[in-house]
């Protein structure tokens, strides 16, 4: 098994009505339509209605923060941006339903990991937005 130092939640920057499968497809499909990546971006996607999807392994690296990825199990929900505005500014719109997913599945995680730091996306590059909330703060206590 991967040594795991953290946990990095994200948001896909995108439309909360999108599936996991829609998120799968984008990031293998080859670009100019979709990113080309051999791997999703995350080991686990969290749908609207709570639906949690594994999409990789967590033994396998995925490819949700370019440098990292070896040694972190990344987990994201579908949302974070306000589609309703242009340029598509960040905003914490999880559903009710995703905050419990949320906490469960890292629950699950940080029990298998519990020396591994839940952080955001954003904690390793600061000008990123993602996932438009403070993770670090919000999941301090699991």
């Amino acid at each position: 098994m991967r040594k795991i130092t953290h946990i990095a939640v994200h948001c896909t920057a995108g439309n909360q009505k999108n599936k996991a499968a829609d998120i799968v497809r984008y990031h293998t499909t080859p670009k100019p339509k979709g990113n080309g990546w051999k791997t999703p971006g995350y080991h686990y996607i969290v749908e609207a209605d709570g639906t949690i999807i594994n999409t990789v392994p967590i033994e396998q690296p995925s490819n949700g923060v370019a440098g990292h990825n070896s040694h972190i199990i990344n987990v994201c929900y579908i949302g974070g941006v306000d589609t309703t505005k242009p340029g598509l500014p960040p905003i914490d719109n999880r559903t009710p339903a995703q905050k419990v997913a949320m906490i469960g599945i890292l629950r699950q995680l940080k029990a298998k990991f519990p020396e591994a730091e839940i952080v955001g996306h954003r904690d390793f590059n600061p000008k990123k937005a993602c996932p438009s909330f403070d993770a670090r703060k919000e999941y301090a206590d699991i």
